[in-house]
C-alpha cells in the first residue's frame, strides 16, 4: 500500500546535490562548514556530533533497531524530517516530522519509490541513497563513510563494546557497555554497487568524499578540493 505522506517529497530536490553524512571517525578530520549550504542527510547517532562538528541535517534516517532503542529521546528531539523503520513505530511514533518506512524488502533490490519502502542492504547509508533518489537529487556526495571497522566475531552478530567505540566519530557512539551489530561489509558493498548502477543508469552520480575512506565502490573525490571549489 502506498504511503501518501511521502508524495510531497518526490523529486522535491530534482537535479540538486545532497550530502550524506555517515558516522566514521574521519568526520573528526572533516571541515563540515564547507557543506552547510547543501541539503544534508544525517544517519543514526549523528546528533552526537552536532556541537563539535558544527552542522545540522535537513533529513535524518535510522533503521537499526539498537540505534533507535538507544537513541529514542535524541531522535524525538531532532528538528528535521526523519525517516524511521516502521519496525520501530512503537518507539518512535509518526508525527509532523517523522515518517515510517517499510524496510521489509528482499535483498538485491534498490527501491526507487520509498512510498512502498526501502531495502536496508546491510547499512543505513544504502537506505539514505534510496531516500535521496526519491527526493530527486542528481548528485549525492558521501562523507564520513570510512568502511573500516575493528570488531570480533562474524558479520551481523550483536556484541557489547565495553570500552571506547573505535569505529565512529564519538567514543560514546556504541561504547562503554552498549550493544551493536557487527558490520557486514560484503553485503554493504553489493548494495553500494547496485546503487551506483541505478544512479548512473538514470544520469545521476554518487561520489565518495570520505577522507581516508576504504570503500572502493564509488568514484572518489578529494573532500577539500571538491567543496572549496564548489563552496557557496
Amino acid at each position: 500500500m502506498l504511503n501518501n505522506r511521502f508524495a510531497s517529497f518526490h523529486n522535491y530536490h530534482r537535479n540538486q546535490a545532497a550530502i550524506i553524512v555517515a558516522n566514521g571517525p574521519s568526520l573528526n578530520k572533516t571541515d563540515l562548514n564547507l557543506i552547510r549550504s547543501y541539503p544534508i542527510i544525517g544517519l543514526n547517532k549523528i546528533f552526537l556530533g552536532f556541537n563539535d562538528l558544527g552542522f545540522y541535517p535537513r533529513y535524518y534516517a535510522a533503521v537499526n533497531d539498537l540505534v533507535i532503542e538507544q537513541s529514542e529521546a535524541e531522535i524525538k528531539r531532532l528538528n528535521c524530517v526523519k525517516f524511521i523503520s516502521k519496525r520501530n513505530s512503537k518507539v518512535i511514533p509518526e508525527d509532523a516530522l517523522t515518517y515510517h518506512i517499510n524496510t521489509c524488502f528482499p535483498p538485491a533490490k534498490f527501491c526507487k519509490d520509498i512510498q512502498d519502502g526501502v531495502n536496508e542492504g546491510g547499512t543505513v547509508t544504502y537506505v539514505a541513497l534510496q531516500i535521496a533518489y526519491y527526493l530527486g537529487f542528481k548528485t549525492v556526495i558521501i562523507v564520513g563513510m570510512d568502511h573500516n571497522f575493528a570488531f570480533t566475531g562474524n558479520p551481523n552478530e550483536t556484541h557489547t563494546i565495553k570500552e571506547a567505540d573505535p569505529n565512529h566519530f564519538s567514543s560514546a557512539y556504541f561504547g562503554y557497555g552498549q550493544k551493536w551489530d557487527n558490520p557486514d561489509l560484503e553485503k554493504s558493498e553489493k548494495s553500494y554497487a547496485l546503487a551506483r548502477r541505478v544512479y548512473e543508469a538514470d544520469g545521476r552520480s554518487i561520489l565518495d568524499a570520505t577522507i581516508g575512506g576504504k570503500c572502493t565502490i564509488f568514484e572518489k573525490v578529494d573532500y577539500d578540493e571538491y567543496f572549496k571549489k564548489n563552496f557557496s
